[in-house]
């Protein structure tokens, strides 16, 4: 299990001995697909290290609709800065999107520890700092892009420079919801990025032919009307 923490980037710069105290206070954890975790509103005791699997992160309307928040992989943490609150509750629902493992791991208990090395406490305020980080840069993204750019932007991620293919392992209504777009949104914009030769799909497999043409549309702002001269040869839906 120590071997298991260390994946976690949250968790690598921690002693031996600190990581034998928190494998002591954690429990193994299976889920099945479909399977919740907890639900929004349940007491934040525990934070989670994903080791196979993915776990979708969302909150739910008062009318039932999914909002779908964060997307978290193996050798990600979730829900851990919930540890520095008075009587935390999850803010909101996990979930399994495939059979999934994870190591749960007590809050409080690692809460005590922080408090005793100082040194620590700065490893894992620069984590959170890198997180916040990530975070702001998906707001800049949410709020600045169009559609047709946060779906540019997804797919290089997904495939850095050295690769050319990658695979849409979540449902196209997770990800559409990911990127806070319609699913019919995502189709569209996927299907003119082919139509354009920028990428080819061929079912989940997305292979990237053009990433200078597809870099161009992940800069495309809601200020800048597709299909004008200020946007290039670039004509994508814009919502």
């Amino acid at each position: 299990m120590i071997d298991e923490l260390k994946t976690a980037p949250l968790l690598a710069g921690l002693s031996h001995g600190q990581l034998e105290r928190v494998s002591q206070h954690a429990t193994r954890v299976v889920l099945g697909a479909e399977q919740l975790l907890f639900s929004q509103g349940d007491p934040a005791e525990r934070f989670y290290l994903v080791l196979q699997g993915q776990i979708q992160l969302f909150r739910l309307s008062p009318g039932g609709a999914e909002k779908v928040i964060e997307l978290v992989s193996p050798g990600q943490t979730f829900a851990e800065a919930l540890m520095f609150l008075n009587a935390p509750r999850y803010p909101v629902c996990a979930g399994a999107l495939a059979p999934s493992e994870l190591l749960s791991l007590d809050a409080r208990d690692f809460a005590l520890m922080l408090r005793e090395s100082v040194d620590t406490c700065f490893l894992m305020l620069g984590s959170l700092s890198q997180r916040l980080r990530g975070l702001i840069g998906e707001i800049d993204n949410l709020t600045m892009h169009t559609a047709s750019s946060r779906v540019a932007r997804y797919l290089l991620a997904k495939a850095p420079p050295e690769r050319r293919s990658l695979k849409l392992d979540v449902r196209k209504g997770v990800l559409a919801s990911r990127l806070s777009i319609q699913p019919e949104t995502f189709s569209r914009v996927m299907k003119e990025l082919a139509g354009r030769g920028i990428i080819e799909v061929h079912g989940a497999q997305v292979t990237i032919l053009d990433r200078a043409a597809l870099g161009e549309v992940a800069e495309l702002q809601d200020n800048v009307e597709l299909g004008s001269p200020s946007s290039g040869s670039v004509n994508l839906l814009k919502r």
